[in-house]
């Protein structure tokens, strides 16, 4: 039997709300650094993001690996325990690798109360097929959210076919669209669209290159002879990891726009450039997004949440000219910060 989501995370999901992918804190020696873990998890919960991912690409792919997986999810369940006590709340856990391995990593989500699995690489030789069966043996543990991650960091291609097929499955509560590619992600979204229960899978924008555009233009299909249109309604980004007030008021924006207001829509079609060149910053994009993950800590550092850029791989780390192109971008683009916000909860967070 397919698993479902609490009432209250339910309605949130499919409203739409940011979702930050939890960085990993470490210390110099690449150790886990608890308190500023923690720090980063209530900074997002103070933000007013409505969820969290955890284990996913942002946190480090290796945490399994270095034994880390079950502790980070297990402190970050025990801080949200205080820091979002009598609101809704999404619970997100990262799982990877063929059916047997992700089924164990959503037993231990499960077990650690969070509410959704996102699914990320599942390893060379398996196919669409064995993709859709790993979704619904996880599917049994707890909901699905589908992942569409873009090449460089480990994604793959996913046709329409599959899109509709995964969508149809009654696991499935959303989809995290990251291609990268305005194509695949029409294409997905088309394939979603297509399937019996579509409707009940809420799109979640992952291309963090095209955040604004993305929630801002809904994408149009054809099911059954007639024009029907999705809407992105949220995002689960490691854009968002940072600057996630500012995102949270973004997305308030957005729903304005939504209803209506012509001059909320103009400011934000001409933010969305600034936002793109900031994210080109953070994530790396000259580089080919070698350093995407030191990026995001890069600004976490600026701000005091981390003490350093650190990886798990010594060899992840900041591309030459990165840090000051972050600097630039912070200094040219201050609305799309929040550093004053942070400055004024730092130590309360850190203690």
């Amino acid at each position: 039997m397919a698993a479902t989501l609490p009432a209250a995370q339910a309605r949130l999901l499919a409203e739409g709300c940011v979702i930050p992918a939890h960085p990993l804190a470490l210390t110099a020696d690449r150790t886990f650094d608890e308190r500023r873990q923690r720090a980063l998890t209530r900074y997002y919960a103070a933000a007013g993001a409505g969820g969290v991912a955890v284990g996913v690409h942002t946190t480090q792919f290796t945490i399994r690996s270095a034994g880390l997986l079950e502790p980070v999810l297990d402190l970050t369940r025990e801080t949200l325990d205080e820091a979002v006590a009598g609101r809704p709340f999404l619970r997100v856990a990262g799982a990877v690798g063929d059916v047997h391995q992700a089924v164990r990593e959503a037993e231990l989500a499960a077990r650690l109360g969070y509410h959704a699995v996102l699914l990320g690489p599942a390893g060379p030789g398996l196919d669409e097929q064995d993709l859709l069966l790993r979704a619904k043996a996880v599917g049994e543990v707890l909901p699905v959210f589908g992942f569409y991650l873009q090449e460089a960091v480990g994604g793959r291609y996913l046709s329409r076919q599959f899109w509709r097929d995964l969508a149809d499955l009654p696991c499935v509560v959303a989809a995290k669209l990251a291609p990268f590619d305005r194509y695949r992600t029409m294409e997905a979204v088309r394939g979603i669209a297509e399937a019996d229960r579509g409707g009940e899978v809420a799109l979640y924008t992952g291309n963090d290159d095209t955040i604004v555009t993305d929630l801002l233009a809904p994408i149009s299909a054809q099911v059954g002879g007639q024009v029907v249109q999705r809407r992105i309604v949220g995002g689960l980004l490691g854009q968002w990891a940072v600057w996630t007030h500012r995102a949270v008021r973004m997305l308030e924006r957005v729903r304005r726009a939504w209803a209506g207001d012509d001059a909320e829509l103009r400011a934000l079609l001409a933010e969305s450039t600034r936002l793109t060149e900031a994210n080109a910053a953070v994530f790396d994009a000259t580089g080919g997004f070698a350093g995407c993950i030191a990026g995001v800590h890069e600004v976490l550092r600026r701000q005091g949440l981390l003490a350093g850029t650190w990886c798990l791989d010594p060899h992840e780390r900041l591309s030459p000219g990165q840090a000051e192109e972050i600097a630039r971008v912070c200094a040219a683009y201050p609305e799309l910060t929040d550093d004053e916000f942070v400055a004024e909860h730092l130590d309360d967070w850190l203690r």
